[in-house]
Order: C-alpha cells, then sequence, then structure tokens
C-alpha cells in the first residue's frame, strides 16, 4: 500500500520539505492539501525557472503574471484585461463538461479582476476525424460546450482557431481565452488583505465534482483515465451569468478588498494564494461552506473544483451587505472564515482543527531545475532537401487540394454555433484576420487572436515559437490595430523528458525574443504539460498565443476581403525559395519536414510598422498576412465572400514555383490599394526601405488567375474555390 504522500502525488524529496516546513507529520487532510498545490497545475514546478525569460513589462501594462489576469491600459482610463487556459486533460475524457468549465473558469479569472467579461475566444487542436469514431465526437462535443456556456452566458465568441494534426489524437488541446473592460478605478487585487476581514464563499454550492482535478492535470493520459471522470467540473453557465452580475454590482460599492476564483484546486487555492499574497493567514470553517452532498470530508471540501464560485476578502461588518445582494440572484453568500495576521492557513470543522499550515508553504512548491537534451528526430527533420521533392504538374489541382484540406477550410460549420453578436459589440466577425470589439462611447476598438502552429515548433521550437507571436502580430495590424499585449498557453508533452524539456526551454526562449522584439510584453498565461499518451506519445509542443491590439480610431478597421475592381494587389515583403515545415509540404508531399522559414524579427517589426501607418494614413483597402497555404491562399480567402476576381502575375525569380505560390516566407501581407494611392503607397514602401510586389489588378471576373513567365499556372472559379473550402468541416463531420 502507498503511503499517503505518495497517493497525494508527492515525491520523497517534497514530503521531506513538507516535514520540514511543518516541523512534524502532517496529517492526512494537510497531505491532501501539499498534494494538490504542489502538483505540476498548481504549483508550476517545471516552468518557473524559465517563465523568468519573459518581457512583462511596458508603458501600457499596469498588471504583470501573479494575478488572475493581466491588465492593459488603453487610454482615457480604460483598461482591459485578459487571460488565456487549458482544459486539455478534462475535455480529452468529459469533451462537452472539460470545454464548458475550461470557458467557465477563465470568465471567472477576467471577472476576479474587476472587470465585465466581453468576449471569448478558443484554440482547439484535434487529430482529423476518421469516419463515425471517437474523435469526431470528441470534436463535436467539445464545440458544443464552448458554444452551450458561452451562448448561455451571454458573452459572444468572437474569434479562435481549430487545427488539425495526428499528434493530438488521444490528447485533444482545449484552450480558452477572454477578455474584459473596465476603468482603472474598478480594478480588484487577490489579496487577503486586513486581519479580522471575513472570507465569504459566493456562488453555486461545493460538491464532490472535480475533486483532484489539478493532480489529474499533471500526469500523462492512459486507459487509466476513465477512471478519472470525477475529476472533471460540471458546469451550470445560468448560475455563472447570475454570479457575474452579482459580483459586479458588489465590486461597485466598494465592500471587498480581495477578490480569487475558485478554480483549480478550489478552497484551498484561493485561501492560500490570497493569505501568501498579502503576507497574513487565514482561518476556515468547513462546517461553514454550503454543500450539495452530505458527508463530505474537510479535505473534500477544500479541494474541490465545483464551478461559479468566488472567493471574496470583505470589509469587516459589510458582510449583511454583501451577503443582501447575492441572495436578491439566489445566490450564496456565506462567511466561511476571516483573515489572521499569524500567517498560517487553518482548517477547522467546528471546533476541532484539522489542518494548521504555514499559508506560504502552500503557494511556494518546490522548483525543479532540468536540463533539456536536443531530440534525435531534429537531425532527420532538419536534413530535408527541397530539391528531393518534385513541382507538381498541376497547380490548379494543388491549389484545391489545399483550400479543402483541414487546417485552411473555412470553420464557418464551427463558428456558426457560437452567438459572435451578443453584446452588440462585435465589429469584425470570425473568420478574419481578428476578432475586433469596439469600445462603446469613444472611437476606440480592441482585437484579439489565438494563434498556434504546432508543426512549427516541433521542427525548430524556439524559431517556430518567433513566428507563431510573428504570425499573431502580423493578423492584428491587418486589422488595423497596434499589437500591444500576449497572453501564452503552454501547451506541452511529460518534462521530466529531456527533450520534452528541451522544446519547452526553446520555446519559451523565442517567444521571449519575439515579445521584446515587436514590443509586446505577456502579462498573463498558463502551462499545461504532461500532454501525451502511450499509443501517441507527446504532442507537438504547442505554444498557444492570444494578443490584444488597440485601434484608436474605429475608421482604421481594415478587413481581408478585397474592396473593390480596379484595386492594385500588393505583396508586403520578399518572396523565398523555402517550402519545409509547410502546409504545402504535408498535404501535397505527406511529408512533416524540413526547417521553419527564416525569420529577422528586425525587418518583421519594421514591416508591421510600414503596414499599420499605411493603413492609418488611409491608404490601404484590405490587408491580410500571408501565412499557411502561402501566397496563393492568401489570395483565395481576399476573394471570398465577393464578387471579385483577380489578376496577378508573379514576379521572375530563380526560386521553385511552388515556393513562390505556396511558400510560407515570413514578414509577408498581401494588400490592396486603390489606383490613386498607389504612387503615394510605393513612394511610402520606398522611403521605409520595406520590399513591395505590384501583383496585379483586382477585377469583376469572378476568376482568380495566376501567371508566371508569361503562362497561366492557375485559373480558377472562386465560387468553386470557396465551395470546396466551404464543405471541408461540414463534411468532416458529418
Amino acid at each position: 500500500m502507498k503511503p499517503l504522500w505518495k497517493e497525494a502525488g508527492l515525491t520523497q524529496k517534497e514530503y521531506d520539505l513538507l516535514l520540514q516546513h511543518l516541523g512534524r507529520e502532517p496529517n492526512p487532510t494537510e497531505t491532501a492539501l501539499y498534494g494538490v498545490m504542489w502538483s505540476e497545475h498548481c504549483g508550476y514546478k517545471n516552468t518557473r525557472p524559465l517563465f523568468k525569460n519573459f518581457p512583462t513589462t511596458g508603458p501600457r501594462i499596469l498588471q504583470g503574471p501573479g494575478e488572475n489576469a493581466g491588465i492593459v491600459d488603453i487610454d482615457d482610463d480604460q483598461v482591459i484585461t485578459f487571460k488565456v487556459e487549458s482544459h486539455n486533460h478534462p475535455s480529452a475524457i468529459a469533451p462537452f463538461q472539460g470545454a464548458a468549465t475550461g470557458v467557465g473558469g477563465i470568465i471567472r479569472d477576467i471577472l476576479a479582476m474587476g472587470a465585465k467579461p466581453i468576449g471569448v475566444l478558443n484554440s482547439l487542436h484535434f487529430a482529423t476525424p476518421k469516419g463515425k469514431g471517437h474523435t469526431k465526437w470528441l470534436i463535436s462535443e467539445v464545440i458544443r460546450g464552448i458554444g452551450d456556456y458561452g451562448n448561455c452566458i451571454g458573452i459572444p465568441t468572437i474569434g479562435g482557431e481549430v487545427r488539425f494534426a495526428e499528434t493530438y489524437r488521444g490528447n485533444p488541446l482545449v484552450n480558452a481565452m477572454c477578455v474584459g473592460l473596465m476603468n482603472k478605478s474598478e480594478i480588484q487585487t487577490a489579496s487577503a488583505e486586513g486581519p479580522g476581514n471575513s472570507l465569504m464563499i459566493v456562488g453555486n454550492l461545493t460538491g464532490r465534482d472535480g475533486i483532484g482535478g489539478a493532480s489529474f492535470a499533471s500526469k500523462e493520459l492512459d486507459e487509466t483515465n476513465q477512471e478519472d471522470r470525477g475529476a472533471v467540473q460540471v458546469g451550470d453557465p445560468f448560475m455563472e451569468k447570475l454570479l457575474i452580475d452579482a459580483c459586479l454590482e458588489v465590486f461597485a460599492k466598494d465592500f471587498v478588498v480581495g477578490v480569487q476564483d475558485m478554480g483549480a484546486a478550489g478552497i484551498i487555492s484561493s485561501t492560500s494564494e490570497t493569505a501568501s499574497k498579502a503576507g497574513n493567514g487565514v482561518e476556515i470553517d468547513v462546517s461553514l461552506v454550503p454543500t450539495r452532498e452530505a458527508g463530505m470530508s474537510p479535505a473534500e471540501i477544500m479541494i474541490s473544483e465545483s464551478q461559479e464560485r468566488m472567493l471574496l476578502i470583505v470589509k469587516q461588518g459589510r458582510e449583511d451587505e454583501v451577503n443582501a445582494i447575492f441572495h436578491k440572484w439566489d445566490l450564496h453568500a456565506v462567511v466561511i472564515g476571516n483573515v489572521t495576521n499569524d500567517g498560517f492557513l487553518r482548517v477547522k470543522e467546528g471546533d476541532v482543527t484539522v489542518a494548521e499550515i504555514p499559508a506560504a508553504s502552500l503557494t511556494d512548491a518546490p522548483i525543479i531545475c532540468r536540463v533539456g537534451k536536443v531530440p534525435d528526430y531534429l537531425s532527420k527533420t532538419q536534413s530535408f532537401d527541397e530539391s528531393s521533392v518534385s513541382l507538381p504538374d498541376d497547380m490548379n489541382a494543388t491549389l484545391q487540394k489545399l483550400v479543402s484540406s483541414p487546417n485552411i477550410a473555412s470553420r464557418r460549420w464551427v463558428y456558426r454555433q457560437y452567438d459572435h453578436m451578443v453584446q452588440t459589440n462585435t465589429v469584425v466577425r470570425p473568420g478574419g484576420n481578428t476578432g475586433v470589439l469596439r469600445i462603446k462611447g469613444t472611437q476606440k476598438a480592441v482585437t484579439f487572436s489565438t494563434d498556434a502552429n504546432g508543426r512549427y515548433c516541433y521542427l525548430n521550437p524556439k524559431e517556430g515559437s518567433k513566428i507563431v507571436i510573428a504570425e499573431a502580430a502580423r493578423n492584428h495590424i491587418a486589422s488595423g490595430a497596434l499589437p500591444i499585449a500576449v497572453t501564452d498557453g503552454l501547451n506541452f508533452g511529460n518534462p521530466e523528458k529531456p527533450e520534452i524539456f528541451y522544446q519547452l526551454e526553446q520555446s519559451i526562449l523565442g517567444i521571449s525574443e519575439a515579445c521584446r522584439v515587436l514590443d509586446t510584453p505577456i502579462i498573463s498565461g498558463n502551462a499545461s504539460l504532461y500532454n501525451e499518451t502511450p499509443d501517441q506519445g507527446a504532442i507537438y509542443p504547442t505554444p498557444v498565443i492570444g494578443m490584444a491590439g488597440l485601434i484608436k480610431n474605429v475608421e482604421h478597421i481594415t478587413t481581408k476581403p478585397f474592396k473593390r475592381a480596379g484595386d492594385v494587389v500588393f505583396q508586403v515583403g520578399d518572396f523565398s525559395n523555402e517550402i519545409g515545415a509547410s502546409e504545402y509540404l504535408e498535404v501535397i508531399h505527406g511529408k512533416i519536414s524540413g526547417d521553419v522559414p527564416k525569420i529577422e524579427l528586425a525587418l518583421e517589426k519594421r514591416t508591421q510598422d510600414f503596414v499599420l501607418n499605411a493603413i492609418q494614413k488611409s491608404i490601404i483597402n484590405s490587408a491580410t498576412d500571408i501565412g499557411d497555404g502561402g501566397l496563393a491562399i492568401a489570395l483565395t480567402e481576399c476573394l471570398y465572400e465577393t464578387k471579385f476576381g483577380a489578376s496577378i502575375e508573379i514576379p521572375e525569380s530563380s526560386y521553385r514555383l511552388d515556393a513562390l505560390l505556396f511558400g510560407e516566407a515570413q514578414s509577408r501581407f498581401l494588400l490592396s490599394v486603390a489606383p490613386d494611392n498607389m504612387k503615394t503607397f510605393q513612394s511610402y514602401a520606398e522611403q521605409s526601405n520595406i520590399p513591395i510586389s505590384k501583383l496585379g489588378i483586382v477585377n469583376s471576373s469572378g476568376n482568380l488567375r495566376v501567371r508566371y513567365q508569361g503562362e497561366s499556372v492557375i485559373e480558377q472559379d472562386v465560387t468553386t474555390l470557396e465551395s470546396m473550402n466551404e464543405a471541408t468541416f461540414p463534411e468532416m463531420m458529418r
């Protein structure tokens, strides 16, 4: 029989450290509390040393990592707060509830900052479904869970992404992002200030659902995980809607000095974190906690992850007023303890003390310093020779295959299940470069996106991660927004394996370098490790980048589709001969190989600044970045949902034709410019020392015609391409 500390997921070294903190043997309740708080999911034991590389400050950053979410100044005394978090393991075994409660949890993180949630996004990664099997069911349930929760709660889903790779078959990734808006004066913090102030649990009842969720998320998935269904929380979006409204009303009354969401590890996490942050202690009586099940032990009550609950630190003497507001909303608001000045987290059951622990020790999980090893596969993949791949005989057929491939096909089937117009602030709907929300009563808008590319990060963890940041920023630039900050969701395999730790470390270094150069500090985030299964092994290293941008004048909002016949089409940036790591190489040639495209961050920054300035000078009619599938795919996407066609001439080059059409060379945009503005645009590019290529003209033909060296290489009816692009997802899910 395992000793209790092993059952709780602690190692021998960790148990020895626990003994030092307590100066005695822990009882079973104390052991359980340390087990969840020192899990990887709560304690970030493997990642905390690496987080020091992140740039986290800047002139707009009011709150960086360390709170429930980061905060960014958007001028006029207004701020936005946002964060991304994963719910991968729960979604793998109970996809509807796993995805739904992932949305609910990230919404509460934003609420805990004092903000009204104004939008949610997601980043979903699956294997391509085969037949009517498990994967198809999983995809459908995840999307239904996200849609049901967000739709019921009345928060628009304004953007996101869905990507496919075989590596996610056993371990899908479900990352949710939420954004909130408030005035500076409304900011709340997660700190248990003021000895004598009350701890109030508000919202839902506490049950046995979600017990052990943090520990479950800190181990690999295998065939035994069906036994962990009880570790998956159960969501109630209608309760959450009431909780949001009640909390915002209470916050407006200045009754509260601290707020914390009850997410991973529930009461023990929220109380110990707020106490240690303030340098105080707390005393809790679990017999006062409203429960939905009889006979719950103190440990079960303390670590339950039942949803729709918050911890409020309420000013002494204001408890009845807080209770009255929550009672009006038909919610519980119960005093379960108080702040103390002795630094201990003390848990009582009536008159009996069942746990007494230094609060700060719970939130200071022991750090594990690991050393990475370059994975063996990289020597093979990076020796890829582009000359070993022959040119396709038919570029028309190649384009058709790409537009209908799972990673490029339209996601309309997905986002039609989400309400993206509720709250009536959505300016650009899902499917554009970014989600765009206007700020009512101002000329401002804010942009949000989620971006990832696991294949890039697998083939070159550091450079691939740089590209993910750069592409995210290009999406905001193409929307007319200045990129201002980042939240990251780090999804990786088992860090105890040196090759996986190498991926994690290199990815963080790449993200950090790109964020410094592009001036997008990291203000919040989440690390989800142990994403692997015995059959599939580890997932691709998949850092998900949630980015925010600011548009100071809504007249500068720019979208992807071409706007009128006669406009001139330009590529900003240079072509290259690179096809390694591309969507084209995988879809057309069946190879996941090669190095990622080269990226020069200084050039990337100059290019982005040039395009944004051109948009703000009102000389750009449409814009998109050139990413997956290269120039040819960008052209098709600019023609969808229009009546237009385009006549394009690829400049003479020594490069491969497939690289010119489908290569993913970096630092590129596809723009359209009115003829009257063409010379101004060209002159501005020359002054800025930015390479541009005039490609052709938008016309009314409804056809995409691409010529190279005097010959037609692509001639396609746009309606046909769009139909193929739209059909893939519905057919895949039929």
